[in-house]
């Protein structure tokens, strides 16, 4: 067990239909945190969520005196939601963990632990994920695409469950725009990145609401807003298509000049069309996607939008909305 925590910490949780798992994992974490830090908040983004979770919330903030509630005024995703919650964090270290307690809050002392001088960042990297096949396979792109927008030697064990220097959010404060990713948004600050081994726990309750197709989507967003790699293969397969085109050139010439005949066939013309049109249908789609994101942050569309922001603590009413 580390010692107890002078500076304070603050927990940033998003939430999206976590009505019934809500109670246990505020009385989870609050008995960690009082054993680990004079100080703390736990701040509660609501993404949107289509049950009770807001209500839940209101109704935890006469248990807990430590609350900071944030009702976003729809669906954002994740990322978005954490960033809600960094802007308002007030303690020099900050936790992000999900909502569904597979991120056990007894394992934050061990992120805490691995969190030296030298470290801004430490990641709670599973043991040994509890997941379906295709969430570990949709898991898998998605560090791997991350890997290459990140460039840190840690990319591959990044998770929901970090540990960070809230300063780090200066290098981002003036970030706008729909597609956020944290943990691209971290690099910006620092290099200097950690994991640490931790216990992942089967989802107490409910499913997940992470499902393959919306890991390939935020995959996608993630590699088309923070790199130029898709750009960078579509100049290598235009400049490979145009060597292609050069052989092809040269077979033709060569075969007329040698045999004094054509190369005969439709089906050889038709293929050789058909390659040159996808390479450039394909890079005409990256360009698009990387077109839209220039649209997005054009019309200056935020990140989020808070409809109620609550506090509640040892000086406020619990009800007092700031």
């Amino acid at each position: 067990m580390v010692p107890p925590l002078e500076t304070g910490i603050s927990i940033v949780i998003p939430l999206f239909n976590s009505a019934q798992i809500l109670p246990h994992l505020l009385n989870r974490l609050a008995g960690v945190l009082a054993q680990i830090a004079w100080r703390y908040e736990i701040i509660l983004v609501n993404d949107g969520s289509q049950d009770d979770t807001w209500a839940r919330v209101q109704e935890q903030m006469a248990v807990h005196p430590n609350l900071v509630a944030l009702n976003m005024m729809r669906n954002y995703g994740q990322h978005n939601a954490l960033l809600a919650g960094i802007h308002v964090a007030r303690y020099p270290l900050c936790v992000t963990m999900d909502d569904d307690l597979q991120n056990p809050p007894e394992e934050v002392p061990k992120l805490l632990a691995a969190l030296t001088p030298e470290i801004d960042v430490v990641y709670g990297a599973p043991q040994s994920e509890k997941h379906t096949l295709a969430r570990r396979l949709s898991s898998r792109i998605t560090k791997l695409v991350l890997s290459r927008s990140m460039s840190i030697a840690v990319a591959e064990q990044v998770s929901a469950f970090r540990l960070f220097r809230t300063q780090l959010r200066d290098a981002f404060t003036a970030y706008r725009g729909p597609f956020v990713n944290l943990d691209v948004l971290l690099t910006w600050g620092t290099t200097r990145f950690a994991a640490v081994k931790v216990v992942h726990d089967q989802r107490m309750m409910g499913t997940s609401n992470y499902t393959f197709g919306r890991l390939i989507t935020h995959a996608v967003n993630m590699i088309a807003g923070f790199s130029v790699l898709p750009l960078q293969v579509a100049s290598l397969l235009g400049i490979a298509m145009a060597v292609l085109g050069g052989l092809v050139l040269i077979y033709v010439v060569g075969r007329y000049l040698l045999q004094g005949s054509p190369v005969p066939g439709f089906p050889f013309l038709a293929s050789i069309i058909a390659i040159f049109s996808g390479a450039q249908l394909l890079s005409l789609g990256v360009i698009g996607e990387y077109l839209l994101r220039i649209y997005f942050r054009v019309m200056d569309r935020p990140a989020y939008v808070v409809r109620t922001q609550l506090r509640s603590d040892e000086r406020n009413d619990p009800n007092t909305e700031l």
